[in-house]
Formats: C-alpha cells, sequence, structure tokens
C-alpha cells in the first residue's frame, strides 16, 4: 500500500508539473514581455537558425526564454524560418508574432537621396534620370498634375513646383516610385512649414502661393541664408509699390539650360515673357524652384527696410541702397553691370 501511495504521489507531481509546463510553454508563445514596447530594428545575421535567433531575442529583451521557441520549433517543423536583415519588432509583440515578423522580407537598405534647393522640375528630373533612377521625364510629369497626390494643404493650379520640400531623403535602393518620393515630398513641406506656422501664414496678408513664389525667389536671389530676410523686405517693398522686382532669376525659369547667357539675355528683353520681372510688375506666374525652409521662412518674416535696391559684388557680397543714385554708385563701386 505504501508503494502505491508513493506512486500516486509522485504521478500527481507529474501532472502537476506537466500543467505548470504546459503554463509556461502557452504563456511564452502568447505573452509579449512588454506590452508599453516601441517598435525598433531588429538585425537578423546571415544564416541564423531558429535557436540562434531565440537566443537573440532573449539578449536583446524581447522574449523571456529562449527555450519556449526552441521547443515549439522541435514540435512543430513547419515554422518559417527567419531572414537575415533589418525587421521592425517590438517587445509588445509576443514570440508567434516575432517569429512571423522575422519570416518577411527585411526592410530593404535605404540609400540618401538629395533632392537640391533651387531646382525646377526639369533640373531634378535630369538629375534623376542621369543617375539612372527614373526614366527621363517621368518625375517632371508626374509632379505637373496635383490630382495624383493627397495634399493637406491648398495650391493654386496643378503643378507641384515650390511645393516639394529640397532635403535629403533615405529611398530603396534601384529605380524610384516617382509617386511616393513625391507624396514624401509634399508631406515634407506640410509638416516642416506650412502646417507649423499655418497660423503665421494666416495672418501675414500673403497667400501661401505668394509666400512659397517670393521663397522661390530668395532661394536663386540671395546664396546667403541670413541675409534673406532682408532681400525678402525689399521685394516685398516693390512688390506693393507695383513696381517691378527686378530679379533676374525669373528670366533663367523657362530656359532649358539655366546658364544659357545669350538665352537669358533674350529673355529679359522679351516683354510677353511672363516671368521677365524686370518689365512686369508683381511675381511671376508660379514658383521658379524649390525653395528651402530658411527661405521659406525669410519669405514669411521679411525685414522691413528703407532700402529699395541691392547688387552683390564678385564675392557675393550683398550692397544696399535707398536711392537710384546709390545704387549706381555701388555698381561703380563694385563693377557690378
Amino acid at each position: 500500500m505504501r508503494a502505491l501511495r508513493v506512486l500516486a504521489v509522485l504521478v500527481v507531481l507529474g501532472l502537476v508539473a506537466f500543467g505548470a509546463g504546459v503554463v509556461w510553454f502557452d504563456r511564452g508563445l502568447d505573452t509579449p514581455l512588454d506590452p508599453s514596447g516601441q517598435e525598433r530594428e531588429l538585425l537578423v545575421p546571415k544564416g541564423a537558425t531558429l535557436n540562434q535567433v531565440g537566443r537573440l531575442l532573449r539578449e536583446e529583451k524581447l522574449i523571456a526564454d529562449e527555450r519556449v521557441l526552441r521547443i515549439w520549433a522541435r514540435i512543430d517543423k513547419s515554422l518559417p524560418a527567419p531572414k537575415a536583415g533589418r525587421h521592425k519588432v517590438s517587445s509588445a509583440m509576443n514570440l508567434r508574432a516575432l517569429v512571423q515578423a522575422l519570416a518577411e522580407n527585411p526592410i530593404p537598405d535605404d540609400v540618401p537621396l538629395t533632392m537640391i534647393e533651387g531646382w525646377r522640375l526639369r533640373d531634378a528630373d535630369a538629375a534623376l534620370a542621369e543617375k539612372g533612377l527614373i526614366t527621363a521625364g517621368e518625375y517632371q510629369a508626374a509632379a505637373q498634375d496635383a490630382s495624383k497626390f493627397k495634399l493637406p494643404f491648398r495650391i493654386e493650379g496643378k503643378e507641384l513646383t515650390g511645393y516639394l520640400m529640397p532635403e535629403t531623403y533615405l529611398v530603396p535602393p534601384g529605380k524610384l516610385d516617382v509617386h511616393a518620393l513625391i507624396q514624401r515630398q509634399l508631406d515634407a513641406f506640410h509638416e516642416r512649414f506650412q502646417k507649423p506656422y499655418a497660423e503665421e501664414i494666416e495672418k501675414s496678408g500673403r497667400t501661401l502661393q505668394q509666400i512659397v513664389i517670393m521663397a522661390s525667389l530668395l532661394e536663386r536671389e540671395e546664396p546667403n541664408p541670413n541675409v534673406r530676410p532682408q532681400v525678402a523686405g525689399v521685394l516685398y517693398r516693390r512688390l506693393d509699390a507695383k513696381t517691378p522686382l527686378g530679379v533676374d532669376a525669373t528670366s533663367h525659369y523657362s530656359l532649358d539650360d539655366w546658364n544659357d547667357r545669350p538665352g537669358l539675355l533674350r529673355q529679359l528683353r522679351d516683354p510677353n515673357d511672363p516671368y521677365n520681372t524686370r518689365l512686369k510688375a508683381g511675381l511671376p506666374p508660379g514658383p521658379i524652384g524649390a525653395p528651402s525652409l530658411p527661405s521659406l521662412l525669410a519669405a514669411l518674416r521679411p525685414v522691413p527696410s528703407e532700402f529699395w535696391y541691392y547688387l552683390h559684388d564678385s564675392n557675393q557680397q550683398i550692397h544696399f541702397a535707398k536711392t537710384g543714385e546709390e545704387h549706381e554708385a555701388n555698381r561703380r563701386r563694385y563693377n557690378v553691370y
């Protein structure tokens, strides 16, 4: 009888241990280590096995015990193998979700792509095509139809020139998704300028389009971002007085080659060119390129002054003048004609 009682006790203890083991295993599969955990990247080494991945998950504090994964892999031979590379994971994911996430395609190794300040659509298109990232004309054609994109702000017309934020973007290697790139540029314009300064834009007395056009002129007109607010003050003064702005950069806009000197001289003499701000008062019909954030802020926050004129010397230093006589004296002094 005593032997039977001992056997019975051992059986009960075994069942209890087994039950506890089942609870431990199920909890290890279904319970996240930290429900409030933030998403982050995990690098799975090339050739890593499930057992090695389990140890990595424990070391990175994504699971409590890698033995759960080891046992699961023995029970279920159909578990997907992890793929080498970077994956989005979180300690808020349970082990089942983690294994599934690591079996999916890894995050592409993005490369930097810099969109330059002042670029026209044709300039950006040519640069991207030269790098083999797009088919020539693809970027320019897409950016001429605003209806294809989600715009969190209103624009005048359909062309997106001026609203495509120039900065460095991380993109997947190989051919570009032009639509995705342009949407990211529009979103960046919204997040970095239009949204945070919406109230200031509203109070400025200028429309968003007017500010963007002015910013595009400043981008090309003044190389020093710190001086652009003063230049903006001069140009707004001319604009409000309904006198020509005299910004030669606008006459570059329609040229195939921005640096085409004979073409520029021809445009400067053309009274029918809508972008000729020497002969026509007011802003040009639209932005002449992609303004940077400093130019946008300068156009939003011009510095008023008594100046009507300015010029740059051979060292690109700016010189302001209050009168035409002072301006002509500056021309002679710095040999600028």
